[in-house]
């Protein structure tokens, strides 16, 4: 199976370079990526050099743990969108999950859904799948599949479990099938990535060549 179109190349670490986002932008060029995904500080400068190339740039909105206001998280959409950005990954409240007040995640999503399609921009909500139980994975993916988003992704990568086969697998058969799953977080090789796509992910975020290059 050839992966690259199911990648997502990111460069999200704390300390990234314009360097950095300038070399994965030309290695999503070279190697047929299908998006970049950048902090929101790079985003106009991905947007630059990848926009001609067919391939979308997306940007982190609440990373990494999620539980900023929905007004910071409002204000940091607005800004990524203008600044270019084709698709925003809104990382949930955690702790609001943790506390059963799935109120405030459906008043989170109902402040971004209508900014976010308003311009045609594409939204995957983040749910960090590692720290949660299968009970509360369910009802992440019956709150965000019936508000329609565009995809769900499994993680961060910045917790000590990320994707997972078996949590793709749970969330597949629990999410509306038109809504794609990104599987996140320590995906190296080429084999755990087609097993991640054959259990039911869509797109597969990596922050590396590693998936490439073990395929040739």
């Amino acid at each position: 199976m050839n992966t690259n179109e199911y990648l997502i190349h990111t460069a999200l670490k704390p300390d990234t370079t314009l360097a950095e986002i300038e070399k994965i932008c030309n290695e999503a060029i070279q190697y047929n990526f299908k998006t970049v995904c950048v902090p929101p500080l790079f985003v106009k400068k991905a947007t630059d050099i990848v926009k001609e190339k067919g391939i979308k740039v997306a940007t982190v909105i609440g990373f990494p743990f999620g539980y900023s206001a929905i007004e910071a998280k409002v204000a940091e959409t607005v800004l990524a969108i203008l600044d270019g950005a084709d698709e925003l990954n809104v990382v949930i409240n955690i702790c609001a999950v943790k506390n059963n007040d799935w109120q405030y995640l459906a008043g989170e999503l109902n402040n971004l859904m209508p900014i976010v399609k308003s311009k045609n921009k594409s939204i995957s909500i983040t749910i960090e799948s590692g720290l949660l139980s299968d009970d509360e994975i369910i009802k992440c993916c019956d709150l965000y599949g019936i508000a329609g988003v565009d995809n769900l992704c499994t993680s961060t990568g910045f917790t000590f479990v990320n994707a997972t086969v078996e949590n793709v697998l749970l969330i597949r058969k629990h999410l509306a099938d038109k809504i794609g799953i990104i599987a996140n977080g320590d995906i190296k090789n080429n084999t755990f990535a087609n097993q991640l796509i054959n259990a039911g992910a869509s797109r597969i975020g990596c922050n590396g060549t590693e998936i490439v290059t073990d395929t040739v």
